[in-house]
């Protein structure tokens, strides 16, 4: 069987209070496609998913985000959950390291309520997205094309809905990933800075 993902790092940014079906079956299937992938979070140790309606399993955090590089990863992913990008957007270093992928113009995915982190990161002027309908003003007032379908690409930026859109989602995020950078992922329409040298 292909693996696409052979060479790829991946990171995901979350915390306590992540939808658990958006962490652990977009991964499962990055490693099934031969990724390194990395949970990235401002807490140490453990987080503790959100499972529908109450409490789910601990993942193990790898990386702090105060320690994490976007240099070191080749894309993100940043799952749902209302707590989990809620928490995320009030640390300053979970944001930078969100608008760092865009400005070096690597693929990042997002599903449900993740999108809130690309508001606060301002990344989403001018970009067709969808996401969870209750954060859809906010993703307009940030200036992005917010639209109802189950999964939207955009120049290596993937977004869907929520947990009944994952098996689209999942495949679109694969395909993007194996692609690499795109020129037009950046941190604004007039576009953002170039990667770091030495970055992947």
């Amino acid at each position: 069987m292909s693996r696409r993902l052979n060479d790829k790092t991946i990171a995901v940014l979350a915390t306590t209070g992540f939808e658990q079906v958006e962490l652990t079956e977009p991964v499962d299937a990055l490693r099934n496609e031969g990724a390194t992938v990395h949970i990235v979070s401002p807490e140490e140790g453990q987080i503790k998913a959100w499972d529908q309606d109450q409490w789910g399993k601990h993942i193990k955090v790898d990386v702090a985000v105060s320690d994490a590089n976007a240099d070191d990863y080749h894309a993100l992913l940043i799952p749902g959950g209302v707590m989990n990008p809620d928490f995320l957007r009030q640390n300053d270093d979970a944001v930078s390291f969100v608008r760092d992928f865009f400005e070096q113009h690597k693929p990042v995915a997002s599903i449900c309520h993740g999108p809130w982190m690309l508001v606060e990161a301002d990344v989403v002027r001018g970009r067709k997205l969808t996401s969870y309908p209750s954060i859809k003003t906010d993703l307009k007032n940030a200036g992005a094309n917010w639209v109802d379908e189950e999964v939207v690409v955009d120049e290596g930026l993937v977004t869907s809905r929520n947990p009944g859109d994952l098996k689209a989602f999942i495949a679109k995020t694969i395909e993007e990933f194996g692609e690499g950078k795109h020129e037009g992922q950046t941190a604004s329409e007039s576009g953002g800075r170039s990667a770091s040298p030495g970055s992947i």
